[in-house]
């Protein structure tokens, strides 16, 4: 990535949060606030945090699970390490959290798990059987909400209800895209000679056979890698299941903010169901971090449920630890990695 493209998409997200942080506090008493927020119990505001910390190492987990697997397959090796993969997580968070639609976060994962040696038909089966986990797990999820709690979900999300309509529907379309590049990789050798073909015609790329070479090279072994997943289901089932606990982590940490405040009266399970209603809506939005919309839908949502005062300040609570805090993480993280990488390279 260009330096000015990153610069652009940094600026455009402190823009985003600048306006949406002054569409939540403009008009209010800040003092009010600032106090409301004081009173979070300490008891539950850090297993808060240990929620929001699990939500990114448990995809670090998964990377570090499925490439080692991949390895002891192939080479009786015992695979990258699983630190190294936390911090893969950690860069793919920052980079997922400016960039609309979570886009960015995937191809700069895949350039430093290359870096560090791994194939990258393997690093791109492995993330893109993450990626897959958890829309799949998103998509039933969702469904099971719409099936089995409609009413209650229609009378709460309000307005917003079409908008979880289309967030689940996008979520949908696109594990049926990512599930059918994974499952037909002549597909993705044809779309790779197109591109290629493509730039040629632009004068951007001369054409090489050494190139047409290694693109195949790279799609037989994709091809293969994928072979390896559908041989080990016990394995995909495994991700499925610590996706699962990777959503719900997120989804929980809004209950421990509800009991955080001292409040009572709604039930651990309708405070999950709404978390994960406005996670779904807004999850595939083009908007970096999905900032902005995911304020105004809490508002909306929990109205009933942080009553009083604590509205604002629970949404501050809530949304500082699942996704600001850990996006100041992830820049210290991917800070860190860089600096390693430049002493590493010093020393050489």
């Amino acid at each position: 990535m260009s330096a000015r493209k990153r610069a652009l998409q940094i600026g455009l997200f402190l823009v985003i949060m600048l306006m949406t942080f002054y569409a939540l506090f403009s008009g209010r008493n800040l003092s009010e606030i600032a106090h409301a927020v004081a009173e979070m119990s300490p008891l539950y505001l850090i297993p808060a945090v240990g929620l929001a910390v699990f939500f990114v190492c448990a995809e670090g987990y998964m990377i570090w699970y499925l490439l080692r697997s991949m390895k002891a397959h192939k080479s009786g090796g015992k695979g990258s390490s699983l630190f190294r993969c936390i911090q893969y997580s950690f860069i793919g968070f920052f980079y997922s959290g400016i960039t609309p639609s979570a886009s960015g976060g995937q191809p700069v994962q895949l350039y430093y798990m290359n870096k560090d040696g791994n194939r990258g038909s393997d690093s791109t089966v492995v993330l893109m059987t993450v990626a897959v986990a958890y829309k799949f797990v998103l998509v039933v999820m969702g469904f099971g909400i719409l099936l089995l709690w409609f009413h209650p979900l229609t009378g709460e999300m309000g307005k917003y209800f079409p908008l979880y309509l289309l967030g689940l529907s996008l979520n949908v379309i696109l594990v049926i895209i990512i599930l059918g590049v994974m499952l037909f990789p002549k597909v993705i050798l044809k779309a790779a000679m197109l591109f290629e073909e493509l730039l040629i015609r632009m004068k951007i790329w001369k054409p090489s056979d050494k190139r047409e070479e290694k693109i195949r090279e790279f799609i037989d072994s994709y091809g293969n890698a994928v072979t390896w997943l559908k041989a080990h289901k016990g394995k995909l089932a495994f991700i499925i299941f610590v996706t699962f606990l990777q959503r719900c982590s997120v989804f929980v940490l809004t209950y421990m903010v509800y009991l955080g405040f001292g409040l009572e009266g709604t039930s651990a399970m309708k405070v999950i169901l709404l978390q994960a209603s406005v996670y779904i809506a807004v999850d595939m939005l083009p908007l970096p971090g999905a900032q902005g919309i995911t304020e105004l839908m809490y508002q909306a949502v929990f109205a009933h449920v942080f009553t009083g005062m604590y509205l604002i300040p629970s949404m501050l609570v809530s949304r500082g630890i699942n996704f600001y805090f850990l996006l100041v993480v992830s820049l210290i993280t991917v800070i860190a990695v860089r600096i390693g990488d430049k002493r590493s390279r010093a020393r050489a």
